[in-house]
C-alpha cells in the first residue's frame, strides 16, 4: 500500500485532494493520514490521525510514502528504507507560515529514493513510476568524529566521577 501523510500539525487539503483524484489510477491502494483537513477522500482509506507506534508500523509495511515535506517523515522513511515522494505546503496558499518546506525540497532533490513534486503533474508522474529505495547510510567522517569525541568525553567524565566517588568513600 501507499502511505499518504500530511503530518500532525496542519491540514493540507490541496495535497489530499490531488492524491485522492489519482488514487483510482494507482497500482495499489492508498491509506491517508489527513490530519484536521476539511476534505475527506472518496477514493482511498483515510484516518484523521495515526498514533506514533501504528504510524511506524504502517511505514514499515508500506511500499512507499507520499508526504508533505516534513523532516520527521523524511527521517522515518530513511530509517525504514522507503521511497518517499515529497509535496511541499506553500506559504503563498496559507498552507504554512512560510516556504520552509520548499527549501526542504531543494535540499533533498536528487537524492536516491527521494522524489520531489511541486505540482499535480509531477506528483502523478512519481506516483505512476517505479521508485528506487533510498541509499544506505554512508560513512560520514564528520558524524563519526563527533560521535567519537562525545564518547571519549563521556568516558573521561565517567572515570573522573568514579574516581571522585571512590575518594569520598575513603574519607
Amino acid at each position: 500500500m501507499i502511505l499518504l501523510t500530511v503530518g500532525t500539525q496542519l491540514p493540507f487539503d490541496r495535497f489530499v485532494r490531488l492524491v485522492d483524484e489519482l488514487a483510482p489510477t494507482l497500482s495499489m491502494p492508498v491509506l491517508a493520514q489527513i490530519g484536521s483537513g476539511r476534505f475527506h477522500p472518496a477514493n482511498m482509506e483515510w484516518r484523521d490521525f495515526i498514533g506514533p507506534v501504528d504510524f511506524e508500523a504502517l511505514v514499515r509495511d508500506c511500499a512507499f510514502i507520499v508526504s508533505h515535506a516534513g523532516i520527521g517523515t523524511v527521517v522515518m522513511a530513511r530509517r525504514h528504507a522507503k521511497p518517499l515522494v515529497l509535496f511541499p505546503r506553500l506559504g503563498a496558499l496559507d498552507e504554512h507560515r512560510n516556504d520552509h518546506q520548499v527549501a526542504t525540497l531543494r535540499a533533498l532533490e536528487g537524492r536516491r529514493g527521494i522524489y520531489t513534486a511541486r505540482d499535480g503533474d509531477e506528483l502523478a508522474r512519481h506516483l505512476h513510476a517505479p521508485l528506487e529505495t533510498p541509499d544506505e547510510d554512508r560513512a560520514s567522517p564528520e558524524r563519526d568524529r563527533l560521535r567519537d569525541t562525545i564518547a571519549d568525553f563521556m568516558t573521561v567524565q565517567r572515570a573522573h566521577w568514579l574516581g571522585a566517588r571512590a575518594r569520598s568513600q575513603l574519607r
